[in-house]
């Protein structure tokens, strides 16, 4: 009977891998997606003319921040297959001295508001109308509350990515919540070979690895050009095991191939 009993947990436990488990396109073995915040100018200088060279693309979550010098180079960006995400008009957090905007006094209906008005802009500059999200400061609270149900209520947004360390890869993919998409945020300072390793558990998982990026060579919450360079060196020499799509393009990947749920609590 205890082997009998041993046997269907077994078999119960496989079942539940598989379910989780995800084959990506093109027989890739695993998935990095690159998404950089704040529409800073250092991106633009430094990040960008790396990733074209190497022909690959990223998901830029931007804010308010973007002006007449640079709307025409974001435009234009989208148009070459990069993705334009939401990141508020003023990148409100929690009692911050380095960040102008406070959250503190926010209520989740004036965030949503904010969300509103960005994704209206940053239709201007793209003509698209359904994108993704990224918490400032990777905070899903304003005022003292949660508003992660309330975004998903007004559905202004397909996906919202989080935060997370190094270890905040994804290989669950049942239990994936949409609007809580963890990711591993930089801290400033971090070498090509710590983005590398990070990668590489990725690889070892078979799962989806989100990277989080603020400055490149400048800016703010910085790594240096010479430590994005040695991450996309090693995501070329590795272009066969591993696909590098959008944060958007990852998602509806995964949406397709395991429903998420929209309403999780």
């Amino acid at each position: 009977m205890k082997i009998l009993f041993l046997i269907l947990l077994l078999i119960s436990g496989l079942s539940g891998m598989a379910q989780n488990q995800i084959k990506w396109p093109e027989n890739k073995k695993s998935t990095i997606v690159l998404t950089y915040d704040d529409a800073l100018p250092s991106q633009l200088k430094v990040a960008v003319p790396d990733l074209q060279r190497a022909k690959l693309t990223a998901t830029f979550f931007l804010t308010s921040d973007i002006d007449s010098n640079s709307i025409a180079s974001w435009r234009m960006l989208s148009k070459k297959g990069f993705e334009l995400g939401n990141h508020t008009v003023f990148h409100p957090c929690a009692g911050t001295d380095d960040n102008p905007v406070p959250s503190d006094h926010y209520t989740a209906y004036q965030i949503i508001r904010e969300i509103e008005v960005m994704d209206r802009f940053l239709y201007a500059v793209d003509g698209k109308t359904k994108r993704t999200f990224a918490y400032p400061c990777a905070e899903t609270i304003v005022g003292g509350k949660d508003y992660v149900d309330s975004l998903r209520k007004y559905t202004l947004v397909k996906y919202a990515r989080a935060g997370g360390d190094s270890t905040a890869f994804i290989t669950d993919f049942s239990h994936l919540d949409p609007f809580r998409v963890p990711s591993y945020g930089l801290e400033g300072g971090e070498t090509g070979a710590q983005l590398i390793a990070f990668v590489k558990k990725v690889q070892q998982s078979g799962g989806l690895g989100i990277i989080m990026i603020h400055g490149v060579g400048g800016d703010y919450i910085t790594i240096s050009a010479e430590a994005q360079r040695q991450l996309i060196g090693y995501l070329q020499t590795q272009r066969n095991e591993i696909w590098i799509p959008t944060f958007q393009q990852a998602m509806d990947y995964v949406n397709k191939q395991i429903p998420l749920k929209a309403q999780k609590q």
